[in-house]
């Protein structure tokens, strides 16, 4: 059995991790995390996100609780996951992170870190968006620098990173598989007299809106046809099972950096 904390466990994510916990049976929650100070800690986390009581109080220290762990799911703002990612290396605990938004030096931070244990981190743990990022790859490597390429993606008005990470993660899969440099291809947004389209640019769009869970779509434009694939999430559950499936996956592996495309097998 596999015992799992969820920090950010009230969360729109982290609530649904909980929630769907119950239907694994490989799988027990052992934890739940949520701020320092946050006006539901010692509240049972099964009522608060409208289960019924499952016995698991909510709790504002990871570090009074990580010890009955195997492993941690991360679905918080960049500040905490540093900080949980800190603690669970401390503790020789495997982590999965679906937190966005990390800066280079975060990024880096991160890389350090998970030479002393196992860490999937992937900005989007849906298995259909995993299998677009191959297929993408594959697409862009044949059509070259024939086909103009832009990203378009749409989230909730909430949400405070842009563009997303599944956004910039499709950006930097297609630059590599067309041997570009993202950082100098990246186009984030157009106003005025722009000129005409540079070759190898990359457009990446944001659009935030209502209550839209996630959308992405990549247009490969050439002369006289184009290529647009799309996903869309109805739902936050098909998050949360793979940051489930990667829980289940993480704690046999060596210490190291894994992402979504490791635990489904793809690469």
């Amino acid at each position: 059995m596999t015992k799992v904390i969820v920090t950010g466990a009230t969360g729109r994510m982290g609530s649904r991790i909980t929630a769907l916990l119950e239907d694994y049976h490989n799988l027990r929650l052992v934890g739940a995390i949520e701020r320092e100070g946050h006006e539901a800690i010692d509240k049972d986390i099964g009522r608060l996100i409208g289960i019924g009581d499952i016995d698991v109080k909510l709790t504002g220290s990871l570090e009074e609780i990580i010890d009955n762990s195997n492993v941690i799911i991360n679905f918080t703002t960049t500040s905490a996951t540093m900080r949980h990612l800190k603690v669970a290396a401390e503790r020789k605990k495997a982590i999965v992170i679906g937190t966005t938004g990390f800066s280079k030096e975060e990024t880096g931070s991160i890389r350090e870190i998970c030479r002393e244990i196992p860490v999937v981190l992937a900005p989007n743990m849906s298995v259909g968006v995993n299998l677009l990022l191959k297929i993408l790859q594959d697409i862009a490597r044949v059509l070259g620098d024939d086909y103009d390429i832009e990203i378009v993606e749409a989230h909730h008005r909430l949400k405070k990173d842009a563009p997303s990470g599944t956004a910039i993660k499709m950006a930097e899969v297609i630059a590599d598989a067309v041997n570009r440099n993202l950082d100098d291809v990246a186009v984030y947004t157009r106003k005025g007299i722009i000129g005409e389209r540079a070759k190898k640019e990359i457009g990446i769009q944001t659009i935030r809106a209502g209550d839209i869970v996630g959308e992405h779509t990549v247009l490969f434009g050439g002369l006289g046809e184009r290529i647009e694939i799309t996903h869309k999430a109805s739902n936050r559950d098909t998050f949360a099972r793979g940051a489930l499936k990667a829980a289940s996956w993480v704690i046999n592996q060596r210490p190291g950096l894994y992402d979504m495309q490791d635990v489904l097998g793809l690469k």
